[in-house]
């Protein structure tokens, strides 16, 4: 469809599961994308390869969004690539679960590192290149988990609850630059780590879904594509949660 056609485009955690689905689609739809991976070399190349004969450019960069010079020094080399970056998606994220009065301050400190910090460290580096040019779409990946909480997962709502105060505050900072920025928030999505639940936990979460079931992986991408083209040029500061009815 084009929807993207020449907008350059950063994905961290692009290698797998949502993430892979967005680098994917946005290829689909014209742009070039570069995307981050830190462990799955392996799943990363494959994408590459499977990508390489599309329209659009595809990088893939191992990097850790939780660090701050590694965010500044990803910034740099895309730009260099690609001339410019018109859409950051920050997609990094990851998972320690365990209830609170189990919980180290290790599983705390890592999942607040890659989840929320990885959302400070990118946009703050490609604010500067996103206000020259005088426009931009940055669309941060939260969660419905950030929005109502679960059991077992403090450190995890708590990351994703800060993405959207985070989001919300930048939408007002840059808005008069023409930067938008928007939260998605995923509902329980069939990917590999729902894939590992047992079946009375999966029943127990459909159940509650209006909808019946988990979502794709490729329907979250769709909402991001739709946040990050000219359809949504007049939103910011939102969150769009893609949850089949969950939070309702």
């Amino acid at each position: 469809m084009g929807l993207l056609s020449g907008k350059k485009v950063l994905i961290t955690g692009g290698s797998r599961g949502i993430g892979r689905s967005m680098v994917c689609k946005f290829i689909e739809e014209g742009a070039d994308v570069a995307f981050t991976y830190r462990s799955s070399e392996e799943e990363a190349n494959q994408l590459m390869e499977e990508l390489s004969g599309a329209s659009g450019k595809i990088l893939g960069f191992r990097s850790d969004a939780g660090s701050f010079q590694d965010a500044e020094q990803l910034i740099k080399d895309v730009v260099q690539a690609f001339g410019g970056v018109d859409i950051l998606v920050n997609n990094a994220g990851i998972t320690k679960d365990t209830l609170l009065l189990r919980m180290s301050e290790e599983q705390w400190d890592q999942v607040i590192q890659v989840n929320l910090k990885s959302v400070f460290n990118l946009t703050k580096h490609v604010l500067r290149t996103m206000m020259k040019q005088r426009a931009g779409s940055i669309i941060n990946i939260s969660s419905v988990v950030g929005v109502f909480g679960n059991a077992g997962q403090a450190n995890y709502a708590a990351s994703k609850a800060g993405i959207i105060g985070f989001s919300k505050s930048v939408a007002k900072e840059v808005g008069s630059r023409n930067i938008r920025c928007n939260v998605l928030a995923p509902g329980f999505i069939a990917t590999d780590m729902t894939e590992q639940l047992d079946d009375a936990t999966k029943a127990n979460f459909l159940s509650n879904i209006p909808l019946k079931r988990l979502a794709d992986p490729a329907e979250v991408a769709d909402a991001a594509v739709f946040l990050a083209s000219d359809m949504s040029k007049y939103i910011t500061g939102q969150v769009l949660s893609v949850c089949g009815g969950l939070n309702m």
